[in-house]
């Protein structure tokens, strides 16, 4: 009856594997495919009843065709010359013929030093993937100078068109060193010629389904996919497919030490790891869909293409990993392989590393010391967040490398007002025209303001219809910032505007424009993180009392996850500033940082502590503290060295929030894996003793747990 069992259990194994082969074969292609349904226009995520998405709408009426502005600029620093004024005019003619570019060109803008000459190019917003086209066209033509000439792109479509470059290239290269790095780690670990290539393939499948559901979705226009979104999911499905697959199969070799037969080995393996790998996803994902909470589209579009990934990675690692692993018996292990053995079985904490039996020792020695001084060094670390510096970054800060379109935002920085080129848009009724303009005139930091005119052009250029164009009641003001449209100066420029021309009665003003959306942004940032995060508190705070049976456990556990997020956070405001030299962090990454770190950090205590439960059960709370740490220390601790080195693939991609995030990841995730989990949460635990799992029956049992 057994050997029947076993036949109908290897060949259920064969099936699966078969199929999830079959599966991979017709999800792979997509892998390559994602930048194909990508969005990155920063306009098209910001909320509907957002000021700058209702300017946007406004601005629909007073054109015939929408554009976002290039701006191309020649400088020379030695002064403009004749020759270089006919080339800019035959370049402004050749522009002005290209397919997707709104022609009339405005006339060409000198500097008053003499020193530059702009191009304002509006170019057709239908399609990112068409600006990036036009931008290209327009580099080709103007070239990059000669001769003392400089030539750059900038603009808010040139900005584009270089983020549209770095995302297109997450396809090829974040895959293959997330591959490079899992593969290097996996060897290192198992020591093993073959038993690597089981997890591998496992993630390696998991991303391709992943791939192929994000695919069709953001095709579909079900959910929203961004270049960060997409970086995001390639690293996450990896990182977390290979530590579901570490658990598992630190398990099985455990499994069988004590069992003959692999098929019982897999068994009470897959019984005892699948709760708590199950536990670990189902927290990640529901932290992860609390971003469907967000006011901004490009958090939400995060929330759910994450979360496919994950539920995705735990589909294929309790199916697909487990069918491999049976089939391959014993001998995926070789060289170090498994033999059963019933008297090294009785006890598999005793083939745990001797460091990890000193670590334990020291923990029940010196528990409250232990757990006072590794909380007071993560609230160190956390002073570091009085040098956090700004959250705005402009656009010359966003890549960690030059561009050109952050180049020529340089040179018309230096020649000409700030926001030429990228104008405030201000709507309000025909009838106030007259006070709107003068209060908008009279905000510091405007350097000029001129009514849109009816042929679509501000009234103070030469040759310009002074009529302003009026529709459904409203008139088009164009605004120039004196700083440039990205910097700090430009959004309380912004606030200020707001502010002046919404007390103008009657007005029904309305302010948009690419700083606006800046503005918008920040604000809605700042929102997200207020409702965000205690919610993602409140949920994993749920499931850990679910999962444990208790209500004090819980709350502990989340405060060494929080105080571990200060602490990285700390640390990663002083080497941002001090190491790498950015100029500040990204609106969205105090909260990106907070779900992945949070919902990732918990992971490892979820591991951890779920298996001391089960241990508790047996022997009493702190005997179960000390074998829960001797038994998962080198898995966990190997997991979270995945983890932390597929995030830190991140800083492949020349994109600071990327790089940031990558970075706050690695380095969180190590402070959780090396210091909360192999120290402060067991030295706590043990301190504590059975009222840890207050209000549980198991919290009034006592037994081998001296005080």
């Amino acid at each position: 009856m057994a050997v029947t069992r076993s036949r109908i259990a290897v060949l259920t194994a064969v099936v699966v594997v078969l199929g999830w082969l079959g599966i991979s074969a017709i999800a792979g292609p997509y892998a390559g495919k994602l930048s194909q349904v990508a969005t990155n226009d920063n306009v098209a995520f910001l909320p509907a009843d957002a000021e700058a998405t209702r300017a946007q709408e406004l601005a629909a009426g007073f054109v015939d065709r929408e554009s976002v502005p290039a701006l191309v600029v020649y400088e020379r620093t030695s002064g403009i010359t004749e020759p270089d004024r006919q080339r800019v005019a035959a370049n402004a003619a050749e522009f002005a013929r290209l397919p997707g570019v709104v022609a009339p060109l405005p006339p060409v803008i000198p500097s008053d030093d003499g020193q530059a000459l702009q191009v304002i190019v509006p170019v057709d917003s239908g399609e990112s993937q068409e600006v990036r086209a036009v931008i290209g066209e327009l580099r080709r033509i103007a070239g990059t100078g000669s001769d003392g000439l400089t030539v750059h792109v900038s603009g808010p479509a040139g900005l584009l068109a270089d983020l549209i470059e770095v995302f297109s290239s997450i396809d090829g290269p974040l895959l293959l060193v997330t591959l490079v790095v899992v593969l290097v780690i996996l060897l290192v670990v198992y020591r093993s010629p073959v038993l690597w290539i089981i997890p591998l393939l496992a993630a390696a499948t998991s991303y391709a389904v992943s791939a192929f559901a994000v695919y069709h979705l953001a095709d579909a226009g079900v959910v929203k996919l961004n270049g960060q979104a997409q970086g995001i999911l390639t690293v996450l499905v990896f990182g977390a497919g290979t530590d579901y697959a570490l658990l598992l199969i630190a398990r099985y070799r455990e499994e069988l030490r004590r069992h003959e037969r692999t098929v019982d080995a897999m068994k009470v393996a897959w019984r005892g790891a699948a709760p708590a790998i199950i536990a670990s996803g189902g927290t990640v994902i529901v932290s992860l869909l609390c971003l469907l909470l967000s006011s901004l589209n490009s958090n939400r579009s995060l929330g759910p293409v994450s979360a496919i990934g994950i539920a995705a990675t735990l589909l294929v690692m309790l199916t697909f990993l487990p069918a491999m692993l049976l089939l391959g018996g014993r001998r995926v292990f070789w060289p170090r392989t498994p033999h059963h053995d019933v008297a090294e079985a009785a006890d598999p904490a005793e083939t745990a590393s001797r460091g990890w039996h000193r670590i334990a020792g020291f923990v029940a020695r010196r528990s409250r010391m232990v757990w006072l001084a590794t909380a007071g060094g993560l609230a160190v670390l956390a002073l570091g967040l009085t040098q956090l510096g700004v959250t705005d970054l402009g656009q010359s800060d966003q890549f960690t490398k030059q561009t050109d379109s952050a180049a020529g935002q340089e040179v018309i920085t230096r020649h000409y007002p700030g926001g030429l080129g990228s104008p405030v848009t201000v709507f309000a009724s025909a009838d106030k025209i007259a006070p709107v303009t003068e209060v908008v005139r009279g905000v510091p930091g405007i350097a000029q303001v001129s009514p849109v005119s009816a042929n679509g052009a501000p009234t103070g250029r030469p040759g310009t219809d002074a009529t302003p164009r009026v529709v459904d009641g409203r008139i088009q003001l164009q605004a120039t910032l004196s700083a440039a449209p990205d910097s700090e100066a430009a959004e309380r420029t912004v606030r200020q505007l707001r502010q002046a021309v919404h007390a103008v009665p009657g007005a029904n003003a309305v302010v948009g424009g690419f700083t606006a959306t800046n503005v918008d942004t920040s604000d809605a940032s700042t929102r997200d993180r207020n409702v965000i995060i205690p919610t993602v508190l409140v949920v994993i705070a749920i499931i850990l009392a679910l999962l444990l049976r208790s209500l004090l456990a819980p709350v502990l556990l989340i405060a060494t996850v929080v105080l571990s997020f200060f602490a990285t956070l700390g640390l990663c405001a002083i080497l941002f500033r001090y190491v790498f030299g950015f100029a500040g962090m990204d609106t969205s990454f105090p909260l990106f940082a907070f779900v992945f770190l949070v919902a990732l950090g918990i992971d490892y205590n979820i591991f951890l502590m779920s298996r001391v439960r089960e241990e508790a059960v047996k022997r009493g709370t702190r005997a179960g503290v000390l074998r829960g740490l001797v038994v998962t220390g080198g898995v966990i601790t190997s997991a979270g060295v995945v983890l932390a080195a597929t995030f830190s693939a991140l800083a492949v991609l020349p994109l600071v929030v990327l790089v940031e995030l990558g970075v706050a990841v690695a380095v969180g995730v190590l402070l959780d894996t090396i210091v909360v989990r192999s120290l402060l949460v067991p030295a706590l635990s043990y301190d504590i003793g059975p009222p840890l799992w207050w209000p549980s029956r198991l919290s009034r049992n006592s037994h081998a747990d001296p005080g």
